[in-house]
């Protein structure tokens, strides 16, 4: 099992992270946007990391925290959650927030989730109940130094904003509907495919 890796951000195309090792691997890993839009190209990361054995593929999912990774494997745990609907709610709301609404019974929140429907919400609530009652009420960064990014085209940061959002179940619409209010807010525009995510997650909340 692969816990921790800590290295190099090689690559970037969101939501998958390429992160080589001293030992020059270099691993992909797919994160939640909040935690990819934490990352910069040739800075240095501590990934916390979880193994997902499929038959026709090993993947790689990372997290800044070791508590938003356990988080995901109690998500997946529960029938009819898979990696993908875990990394959507914890893309959505970080996991003390996810804490918060599951101990106020707010099933709304969470239909708000791409995938997410009203029974399934229902049903999510009470299986949650009595399993994150350990998770803390902060959300730290992970372990980041400094170094210089790239900067790639408007409409190159655009289009894979609007791929990570579709990647994650949100509608076409949707998705091109946020990242337009996310553009509209911020009149010096955005330099990396991080700033936009951070800007378009922010105005998915509020729809």
């Amino acid at each position: 099992m692969i816990g921790m890796i800590k290295g190099q951000v090689t690559h970037l195309a969101a939501p998958v992270a390429c992160v080589m090792t001293a030992s020059g691997v270099g691993y992909d890993i797919e994160l939640p946007l909040p935690a990819f839009c934490q990352l910069q190209l040739n800075t240095e990361a501590l990934v916390w990391t979880h193994l997902h054995v499929r038959e026709d593929a090993q993947l790689l999912y990372g997290f800044t925290q070791p508590r938003d990774r356990d988080v995901f494997r109690t998500l997946i745990k529960i029938n009819g959650v898979g990696a993908k609907m875990a990394l959507a709610m914890l893309s959505s709301m970080s996991a003390s927030e996810l804490k918060t609404h599951v101990a106020h019974e707010d099933d709304a929140a969470l239909t708000r989730i791409p995938g997410i429907g009203k029974k399934t919400a229902q049903r999510l609530l009470i299986e949650l109940k009595d399993k994150l009652k350990d998770v803390e009420g902060t959300d730290d960064l992970p372990l980041l130094s400094t170094g210089a990014a790239g900067m790639p085209s408007e409409g190159s940061i655009i289009a894979e904003v609007e791929s990570a959002l579709l990647g994650l179940g949100y509608k076409d619409r949707e998705a091109q509907m946020a990242i337009k209010a996310a553009r509209s807010s911020n009149d010096d525009g955005f330099k990396d495919t991080q700033s936009l995510l951070k800007a378009t997650l922010k105005q998915l909340s509020t729809f």
